[in-house]
């Protein structure tokens, strides 16, 4: 008999799925390829099943002969390896970001004259919208806090963005754009003191309490399904601080970033234009320890904020620090510069990535923010947070709304800062 290859995520199996199977059974022997975990996280979103599940559903689906491992979102490798007369796929992927895809397949089967069928889309369903309807649904804080851990283990890359509300958790959760093969969003939320703090109109000298904090986490907790990650500042006294692990661990936040100052709160991005010291190391490796104790699950991550570059202390202390939190337990590292060029971050990960403990590194590009995701990548950085882009973009146009009804004396002019209404309810689930 011909062979038929068949590649899908069937993280969510639908009738259309079955049709496709069903199809490509009267071309012969079908052979399914299920992406692996990877590649699913880095064009689509975190699987709901890992990749032996989503395998043992395939292979009990009659017309199933085989299953296989697709390791790239490209199906080449497996194409070449198996040879096959037929690829069988849905025709919704003429247009959109799986066109590039498809061409690919089509040049490829040319080699050996395999033929690409494509069976018309299944109308009435669709991935993005079950998608939609499970967020509606939500999660549980067990399912979202060991989300993060999982996606720095699948991605090369975890990407992050601030939110200080429901409806700014809303816009990370669903903002995607079409690049090339892939659909990118945002892995997961920020909650940045500093945001926090502003959007109260309060300054950012820890002022605002654990307790409004966490009604903040909760506001966007509600509205929400990515992994979230608390600014924890200092993490305050190591009495206090263990009751913050456990409180975040219990409501399903993923992690909390710390960073190793004591004293009244100043933002890094001061330096030392304001006086901020630098914790001990041994002091701040009892925190870390501290906190890894009072943890319940091995979900929950405490991630050490190392502020050596800020305060002009210098590289060798910043991997001196870095040895020793690791070794006091925190599951990351997050090195902080207000440098406009990434030199002494760059720097710092060529000594980090020497390190025989590695845990992931983490980066805020905030003020040098010429470089890009893949340049952090290559030189070792695991995760990067946008620590305050939605805020800092909020103000300046409210600002202009404002001004322009007062010079006006009508709403008309400011139109052109402002967005639909409608627009915003169809963002809100129920808002129609």
């Amino acid at each position: 008999m011909k062979t038929v290859y068949i590649a899908m995520s069937a993280d969510i199996i639908h009738h259309g799925h079955i049709n496709i199977i069903k199809e490509g059974r009267k071309l012969g022997n079908v052979i399914v390829g299920i992406l692996t975990d990877e590649v699913i996280a880095s064009y689509k979103r975190f699987p709901l099943l890992n990749f032996e599940q989503r395998k043992e559903i395939i292979s009990n689906i009659a017309g199933v002969s085989k299953v296989i491992k697709q390791d790239t979102l490209d199906y080449t490798p497996n194409l070449l390896a198996i040879r096959p007369d037929y690829v069988v796929h849905g025709d919704d992927w003429r247009e959109g970001p799986q066109k590039h895809i498809r061409k690919k397949v089509i040049e490829t089967l040319k080699e050996w004259g395999g033929e690409l069928v494509e069976i018309p889309y299944t109308e009435g369903v669709s991935i993005s919208l079950l998608d939609e309807k499970l967020q509606e649904i939500g999660t549980t804080p067990y399912i979202r806090r060991g989300k993060l851990r999982k996606l720095l283990s699948l991605k090369p890359m975890v990407r992050i963005l601030e939110a200080h509300n429901g409806l700014t958790g809303l816009i990370v959760e669903k903002t995607r754009v079409s690049s090339g093969d892939k659909i990118k969003s945002f892995d997961g939320i920020w909650i940045s003191s500093l945001c926090d703090s502003t959007a109260k109109g309060k300054p950012d000298i820890e002022l605002v309490d654990l307790t409004s904090r966490l009604n903040t986490v909760n506001e966007i907790l509600e509205v929400t399904t990515k992994p979230i990650i608390l600014d924890g500042d200092t993490g305050g006294k190591i009495e206090h601080f263990i009751y913050t692990v456990r409180s975040l661990e219990r409501l399903g936040v993923s992690a909390i970033i710390i960073e190793d100052k004591v004293g009244l709160k100043k933002n890094s991005l001061f330096g030392t234009d304001v006086e901020q010291t630098q914790d001990s190391i041994e002091n701040f490796q009892a925190k870390i320890r501290a906190g890894k104790k009072a943890q319940v699950t091995d979900d929950f991550m405490i991630i050490a904020r190392i502020e050596s570059l800020i305060l002009k202390a210098g590289l060798d202390d910043a991997i001196k620090r870095a040895k020793a939190y690791i070794e006091a337990g925190a599951d990351g590292i997050m090195i902080h510069s207000k440098e406009k060029k990434p030199d002494e971050i760059l720097a710092f990960c060529r000594e980090y990535n020497k390190f025989e403990n590695r845990v992931p590194l983490v980066a805020v590009p905030t003020s040098y923010n010429s470089i890009k995701e893949d340049e952090l990548a290559a030189a070792g950085v695991n995760m990067v947070i946008y620590a305050n882009h939605l805020i800092r973009s909020a103000y300046p146009a409210m600002v202009k709304t404002a001004e322009s009804i007062l010079l006006n004396e009508r709403s008309l002019e400011a139109e052109e800062y402002t967005m639909p209404i409608k627009e915003i309810l169809t963002l809100i689930p129920g808002g129609k």
